[in-house]
C-alpha cells in the first residue's frame, strides 16, 4: 500500500485540485496566485521568527494566518469569507502610529525581518499581478482584489516599523 500523506502523485501531469475538487492546470492564474501567497508567507514566517518585539511578532502570526485564509478562498474552498482589506489597513495605521507619516525610500537590510518582510513586499506585489487577471475576467471579487492590492502596503509598513523597532531592540 502507498503512503499518500504527502505525495498523491495527482500532479505529475501538471494538474492540481482546487478546494472545490475542481481540476485545473498549475499554471492557471488561480493556483499562481494562491502559490505566491504561500511563498509570500514564507516571507513573513522568517521575519516573525527574527522579530525582537512581541508586537510585531504578533501582528505577523495574525498575518500569516490570515493570509492562510486569503489562499483557501483563492483555492474555493468552500464556506470560506471574501477577504477583508480592513485587516490590512488596521496593520498599517498602528505601523503609523510608532513610525510617523513622513514618506522614505528605503534600503533593504536595516534588519534581518526587515529585510525578509522586504522580500516578503516584492512576493505580494508578484501576487497582485496574477490576481489582476482573475479580476479582469470575473473570477475574483473587488473586496479580495482590494486585499491583494493592499497587502504590499501592509508589509512594506510592517517592514518600516520592523527596522525601527530592531535600532531600539539593539540598544537595549
Amino acid at each position: 500500500m502507498e503512503d499518500v500523506w504527502l505525495t498523491t502523485k495527482g500532479g505529475d501531469k501538471g494538474m492540481t485540485s482546487l478546494g472545490n475538487n475542481e481540476r485545473v492546470p498549475k499554471d492557471h492564474p488561480r493556483v499562481e496566485t494562491y502559490g505566491t501567497l504561500d511563498e509570500c508567507q514564507a516571507h513573513l514566517g522568517m521575519a516573525r521568527a527574527t522579530a525582537c518585539n512581541e508586537e510585531i511578532r504578533k501582528a505577523l502570526f495574525d498575518l500569516e494566518a490570515n493570509l492562510g485564509l486569503v489562499m483557501g478562498y483563492l483555492a474555493l474552498y468552500p464556506g470560506l469569507p471574501e477577504p477583508d482589506p480592513s485587516f490590512l489597513e488596521g496593520i498599517v495605521s498602528r505601523a503609523r502610529e510608532v513610525v510617523g507619516t513622513t514618506f522614505q525610500f528605503v534600503r533593504p537590510g536595516d534588519s534581518v525581518p526587515g529585510a525578509a518582510l522586504h522580500q516578503a513586499r516584492t512576493v505580494a506585489r508578484r501576487a497582485e499581478r496574477a490576481a489582476v487577471k482573475l479580476f479582469r475576467e470575473g473570477q475574483l471579487g473587488e473586496s479580495a482584489y482590494a486585499y491583494i492590492n493592499r497587502l504590499s502596503d501592509a508589509i512594506y509598513a510592517l517592514a518600516l516599523w520592523t527596522d525601527k523597532v530592531n535600532r531600539e531592540c539593539e540598544k537595549d
